[in-house]
């Protein structure tokens, strides 16, 4: 009967630590050495609030670069976040993979079926990711260009901007942010 009471002492002593403790040290090394002191970065256009620079967000429009397709709830639901498990000899997930670049063509239609870049017809495994490759910018200039009525090379230099380099040089590879790309071609559209 010791035994069972010293051990139920130190589980309830374990389950304290571990959900108040452990939690608080977590949250205070966040403050401390976490980007934006362990906060979510929200991105601003023209003094307001217009997203999580850390979730990606549903763009649909020519004058807007998009992002990686969402499983996540209705799309980019943080609370539902996850993929969609299916795998690669899934006939309903490859006739989902042929309507995204079904429909990434219509709106690119300089483009040939090979030049589709994968990640912007699978979704990522959180379904949540705010960021696209470089490359996955690049083939989408002329379409924005176009639908703003911008040259292609300001678009492609605004996105040469915006491409975030890898943490330390070393870590992960370059990317861009899709919100703070388009805000940046609505900061340029508010200055004409």
């Amino acid at each position: 009967m010791k035994t069972l009471l010293k051990s139920l002492k130190i589980t309830l002593a374990f389950c304290v630590f571990f959900s108040v403790f452990y939690i608080l040290i977590l949250w205070i090394f966040a403050q401390v050495a976490g980007p934006n002191k362990g906060n979510a970065e929200v991105a601003t256009l023209d003094g307001k609030v217009v997203g999580a620079a850390n979730v990606g967000q549903m763009f649909t429009k020519d004058i807007y670069f998009w992002g990686r397709p969402s499983h996540a709830g209705d799309g980019y639901d943080a609370t539902s976040s996850s993929g969609s498990n299916k795998g690669p000899t899934n006939e309903e997930y490859l006739s989902e993979v042929e309507a995204r670049i079904d429909t990434f063509l219509v709106h690119h239609p300089y483009l040939q079926r090979k030049d589709v870049p994968a990640e912007m017809v699978t979704a990522s495994a959180s379904g949540l990711d705010p960021d696209i490759t470089p490359a996955s910018a690049y083939v989408q200039v002329k379409r924005v260009a176009q639908a703003r009525g911008m040259d292609e090379a300001k678009v492609k230099s605004i996105v040469d901007e915006t491409i975030q380099k890898p943490l330390l040089g070393l870590f992960g590879t370059e990317k861009v942010n899709v919100l703070k790309l388009n805000i940046a071609l609505e900061e340029i559209d508010n200055i004409k």
